[in-house]
Order: structure tokens, then sequence, then C-alpha cells
């Protein structure tokens, strides 16, 4: 009976090889040109690159106030700006980073570029509010440009009470900026789910999704329970400031404890909307450039959700100085503890993928190599902050600076910049200097360990973080730890030339150039405007590398777009049975 039904509920789908062009005349960049048509597109891959534009120009507003703070700290008193400058341009660099740069990088622009793509979509589910959400991150980013001209903030980017609900400054324009910044984070979330969930191609089953899907689909679910959280928390500081209701600010009868517990609730699962994408990434990477299957895909697919579930529960472990309960502390400890598991199932089997592999060390897999240290780096010294006894004795020194700039920097942006280098001839149509890359790459390494590796020995002898003047003990860790930015900023000026250079010099990208089994790599390259001419049948996961090309390039041979039957498909060519075994 069984079988009978299963025979009944069967299509069968007849498909053909479309081989994509290298060169096609017709594509996403000529078909709709002029100001007005990126102004008003819906094309997510137009949308795409103005969130890569846009970000690229906050991340370097937020590197120059960097390196204006490390110059400052190049003596133990004043070098060049005063105490109060200081404080805003530590908070402004803190702030631009997380709200303007980390949070939307590789979901909004990778993630809206790539995801349609991987899906064999021809758009987001919600193309309009596709570009609602960009425009409310603009707009979002204008009033904290506002903010820092029209007053400044110096709260740090965490806006503690009662300080933030006392102080003067922007802090309120700044608050309302990140409110509707976060809108823009809800919707782009409720976008990618729903189009992960009815948009995939014939044949794309759950165990079929690249983890750059499963990735950014974690980090949605992220954003849609986590934000409003820190948006209300944001909205009642503004209130407190501008009706003097009594929430937070003691003097008025609140309670600044319960600041953080909202914040934080938000704030550490934010580190995890930075960083679980950027998972997805290297998970792409580490097999295209060993050409093999992933190793343990549902453990580093599932580990994924884990991830997002458990940084729901360890907010409390950045409060285990504020005087909550030791019982808190300790539930908050453990849980701390817990998320380390899945990150370290990633971690073995991204290594597990590489052994025996056939590895080829182009750019973005050595952006891949310096994440695995850097982000190793960043999550050993974790566990030493969950533990309560060494958080005291660390707590609000640079080492935690340290242990945040080697996940958020370390993991997070030299995940982004493998993604960009990765997908960059899929996006541009234009190869860039390979050897510049290389050569970029060591140079921010080597400038990321200079800066941030003498931090962890400053805080662990005392070292408070964001202290305008220090002892002269402190005097030549500081002085390394300049040196180390200017390399940094050097290396990052070095991608900006050699990327933007091959837009207008670079070599012509073929369709494949890494020889990907993925979908996006199976099209035109540039991409057309809706992305595929054909509707694109999958058979094979997309690490399949002991499968022909040619069964990763088929699409239907008639007309209809077979969705709705991604269970439940006979493919078959010229008479010959492709059904995925």
């Amino acid at each position: 009976m069984d079988t009978a039904e299963s025979s009944s509920n069967l299509k069968k789908i007849q498909v053909q090889r479309f081989k994509p062009d290298d060169n096609p005349d017709n594509h996403y960049l000529n078909e709709e040109t002029g100001l007005w048509s990126w102004l008003t597109t819906v094309d997510h891959k137009k949308i795409g690159i103005m969130y890569l534009a846009s970000i690229t120009f906050f991340f370097f507003v937020g590197g120059l106030m960097a390196l204006l703070v490390r110059t400052e700290l190049w003596t133990p008193a004043k070098t060049f700006i005063e105490a109060n400058t200081y404080n805003q341009l530590f908070t402004l660099h803190g702030a631009v980073m997380i709200f303007l740069f980390l949070v939307p990088s590789v979901p909004a622009a990778l993630g809206n570029f790539i995801l349609p793509l991987q899906l064999g979509a021809k758009d987001v589910a919600f193309p309009r509010l596709n570009l609602l959400s960009y425009y409310l991150y603009l707009a979002g980013s204008f009033i904290a440009i506002y903010a820092i001209f029209s007053g400044g903030i110096d709260t740090g980017w965490t806006f503690y009470t009662p300080y933030s609900s006392s102080t003067g400054g922007a802090v309120t324009t700044m608050t309302f900026g990140v409110f509707v910044i976060g809108f823009s984070s809800i919707l782009t979330g409720v976008n990618f789910i729903t189009t992960i969930h009815k948009m995939r191609a014939p044949g794309l089953s759950w165990d079929k999704l690249p983890l750059f899907c499963w990735g950014l689909y974690a980090t949605s679910v992220i954003q849609i329970l986590a934000t409003p959280v820190l948006a209300i928390t944001l909205a009642l500081v503004a209130m407190e400031r501008i009706l003097g209701i009594g929430i937070f600010d003691p003097a008025l009868g609140g309670d600044p404890v319960l600041y953080q517990h909202f914040f934080w609730f938000y704030s550490h699962p934010a580190v995890y909307i930075m960083i679980v994408p950027g998972f997805g990434v290297v998970s792409e990477i580490i097999s295209t450039f060993s050409k093999k299957h992933i190793f343990g895909y549902w453990a580093i697919a599932l580990s994924s959700l884990a991830i997002a579930f458990i940084g729901f529960l360890v907010w409390g472990h950045h409060m285990f100085v504020s005087g909550q309960a030791t019982l808190a502390s300790m539930v908050f400890s453990f849980l701390t503890f817990l998320v380390g598991i899945p990150t370290g199932i990633k971690m073995f089997n991204w290594t597990a993928t590489l052994y025996k592999g056939s590895i080829k060390l182009a750019s973005p897999l050595l952006y891949i190599f310096g994440f695995f240290f850097l982000f190793l780096v960043g999550g050993l010294t974790g566990i030493v902050l969950g533990s309560i006894a060494l958080d005291v004795h660390l707590h609000d020194t640079y080492y935690v600076v340290a242990h945040f700039h080697f996940v958020m920097v370390g993991g997070m942006v030299m995940a982004f910049l493998a993604g960009l280098h990765y997908w960059w001839p899929k996006i541009t149509g234009k190869m860039y200097n390979e050897t510049m890359a290389k050569i970029a790459c060591g140079i921010i390494f080597v400038g990321f360990n200079v800066t941030f590796l003498p931090q962890f020995v400053m805080g662990s002898q005392g070292m408070p973080r964001r202290y305008f003047n220090y002892i002269e003990q402190f005097q030549s860790f500081h002085q390394v730890s300049t040196i180390g930015s200017y390399i940094l900023g050097l290396g990052f000026l070095m991608v900006f030339y050699y990327l933007v250079k091959s837009i207008y010099r670079g070599e012509q990208a073929t369709s494949n150039p890494w020889g990907s089994r993925a979908l996006e790599w199976q099209i035109s390259t540039l991409p057309p405007l809706h992305n595929f001419h054909h509707t694109p049948v999958i058979v094979n996961g997309p690490y399949d590398y002991h499968k022909p090309m040619e069964e990763f390039q088929l699409g239907l041979a008639e007309s209809g777009n077979g969705h709705g039957h991604d269970a439940d498909l006979e493919v078959t060519k010229e008479g010959e049975d492709l059904s995925a075994e």
C-alpha cells in the first residue's frame, strides 16, 4: 500500500543541461541602467551591492576612528586630542562598526546577493520589502551620523545606564538611529526565512541546502527574536531621557541592572548574528578549495541552529560582577561553556574536510586559514572569560577588548573578506590580482596580531579598557598595539585598492573560476537579471565533487517552475535516470 501511494505521488520531470556563458551580452548590470534604476531596484543582487558599498564606507569610517584612538594612546597622557573627544571616538568606533558594519555585512551584503542564487530562485520572497530594509538601514545610518555631528555620544557602544540616561550629547538621537536599523535587520530575517522555506528549486531538499543558507537561516531566527528586545530597550532609554520616567536610573526609581539584562539578551545573540553567517562562508570555501564533500554536513548545519538557541541563554556571563545571584552566575557560566561545543564541532568538521583534500591555496582559503587561528584564539579566551573567578579579575580590562576583537575581526571580518574574495568574480565579473590578495591577507593577519596580542598581556596585568590616561608600565604595549593598527589599516587599504582596480582593469572572470559544484557558479558570469533563464533542477548536493559537473547544470526541459515537489522527483535526461541517490 505504501509503495502504491509513493508511486502515485512521484512526479516525473524531464531535464536538460544548461551550460553557463562566460561573458553574456545581457546581465543584471546592463539590462536596467541609470541612477533611478539603482535607487528603485528590487533586484536582490543590486540591493546586495548597495549594502556592500554602504558597509564598506562605514567600515572605513569606524576604522579611521580606531586609528585615531590608537594614536591618542601612544603616550600615557594627552597625545593630540582631549579626553572627551577620545570618549566620543571610541564610542562611535564601536557603534559604527557593530550596528553599521558587522551586523549587516555578511547577511545583508553577501547574503542578499548569494542566497537566491544558491536556492535557484529568481529573487527573495519579498523583493520590495528587501528594498525597504535597505532604506531603513540607510535612514538609521544617517540618523547615527547626524548624532555624531550634533553633540556626539560618549557612553560606549553599550549605552549603559544610568550614565546614558543622564549624560549630555546626542544619545537619544543615536539610540533612535539604532532603533530604525533594527527594523531593517528584522525585515531581512523575515525575508530570508520565507525565501528558504518557499523559494527552493525543484529537488533542493533540506539535506542538499548549502551550508551558507543554513547559516543565514539560523542568523535570521536570531534577528527576528532578539532584535525587538534591543529596540524596546533603547526606546525605554529614550523615554527616560525625554520624559524622566524612572526605568533604569536609580535616581528616578529605576534599576540599572535591568538595563544590562535587556541589553545583553540582544547583544550576546547579536555576536552570533555577526559570526554564524561567517561560519556558512567558511563551509563553502573549505569544500570548494579542497574539492571534497563537506565532512559532517548535518553536524555543521544543526550546530548553527544549536548556537542560535544556546546563544539566547548565556547573556548573564556579561554580568558576573553586577551583583546577580551566585546560582545565576553558575548557570550562565555552565551555559557559556556549553555554547563552545557546537562551535568546536564546526572546527573539527572543517579540519576533517581539509584532510586529504585536493587543496588549492587561493586567497579565499588563506583568509579562512587566518580565520581558523584567530577565531580559535578568540574562542579559547572566551572560555577563560566564561569562568567566574577569572572573569572577575579580567572584567573591563583590555583582555576583554582583545578577546572581542579576535572573535569579531579575527573571526567575522576574516570570514567576510574570504567570502568577498570568493564571490567577487560572480558579483563583478572580474578577477582581482591574486598576488596582491595573498600579500594583503598576510599583512592583515600580521597587523591584527601585533595590534591585539599585547592587549591580552595588558589586560591580564590590570590595564582597564576605555581609559584616556594610563600608567607608564603599559606604554610599550600600547605603542606596539598602535603600530599594529597602522599595519592592519594598510592591509585593508590594499584590499580596497586591488578590488576596485579589478572592476576597471581586471581580467574577465569565467562562469566558474573555482570549479565549484554550488548552484551560484552554474549560471553565467555576470548573472542574468532574473538569475536563471531556466528552472534549475537539483539532483546532487552542493559538495558532491565526485559527481560530474554537467549534473549540476540541469534545468527543466519544458516550461513550468516545478516547485512544490522537492521530495518526490524522478528526474530523467534523455532516458537516463538522474534521481537523487
